[in-house]
């Protein structure tokens, strides 16, 4: 992806957020060059990866396929006694991020307002590829029975729990309009606790044809 894109895209969400009165942390919005020192008061910020993320998911077209999103907060058990993460995301009308799974993330998806957002659902197997037998989720702590790749859709103020090894995906329901998505979990690690079916690419590769207006939570130990 190009900078340039993804410059705008923040952009964009920022003006999202506010449309939603969403309020991100004041560091949300400070400048590359406002970063710049400030590892020793920052480093949980730093170090667990909070801020600005997105991904194309090596696609190429971001809004056929790709996820923007902020992690709030995130523990670290490498460094911290934190053992959950909060995340707030922004999924367009039909803009999909693919069937994947977390081994260790059990994770609470909850639509926070606008559009309504279609999750699509598969539970894996021993081999780790899609189960061809009925399961159960919750939604805001009802059971459910589906069978295999049912799609659940969350409107406004509605949640369902994944546990690990549940295969799901999710987009925007057309004609709804943009949904701003909560996701509320144990410890998140994107860097190993992902898996992709078929797989794909989780961090993009950037073009850096402009500077950044915002750093990624993947910039910090470049510019910092």
């Amino acid at each position: 992806m190009k900078r340039s894109e993804i410059n705008q895209l923040i952009i964009k969400s920022i003006k999202f957020f506010d449309l939603m009165n969403f309020k991100l942390p004041p560091w949300a919005l400070r400048s590359p060059e406002e970063w710049k020192g400030k590892y020793d008061t920052c480093s949980e910020v730093i170090d667990n990866m909070l801020g600005w993320d997105l991904t194309d998911f090596g696609n190429g077209d971001f809004q056929k396929q790709g996820l923007i999103l902020f992690t709030i907060r995130n523990g670290n058990f490498k460094k911290d006694k934190k053992p959950y993460a909060e995340k707030v995301m922004i999924v367009e009308e039909m803009q999909e991020t693919p069937m994947h799974f977390h081994w260790s993330k059990m994770e609470d998806i909850i639509n926070r307002g606008g559009g309504n957002l279609v999750v699509d659902l598969c539970n894996s197997d021993e081999i780790e590829d899609f189960s061809d037998q009925p399961f159960t989720v919750k939604t805001d702590g009802v059971v459910r029975n589906l069978q295999p790749y049912d799609s659940l859709i969350l409107t406004p103020g509605e949640s369902i729990c994944l546990e690990q090894g549940m295969y799901h995906r999710f987009y925007g329901e057309q004609g709804k309009g943009t949904v701003l998505v909560g996701e509320v979990s144990a410890v998140n690690d994107d860097a190993s606790d992902n898996c992709f079916n078929p797989p794909v690419g989780r961090f993009p590769e950037i073009i850096e044809d402009e500077e950044p207006v915002y750093l990624l939570a993947s910039d910090y130990k470049r510019y910092i």
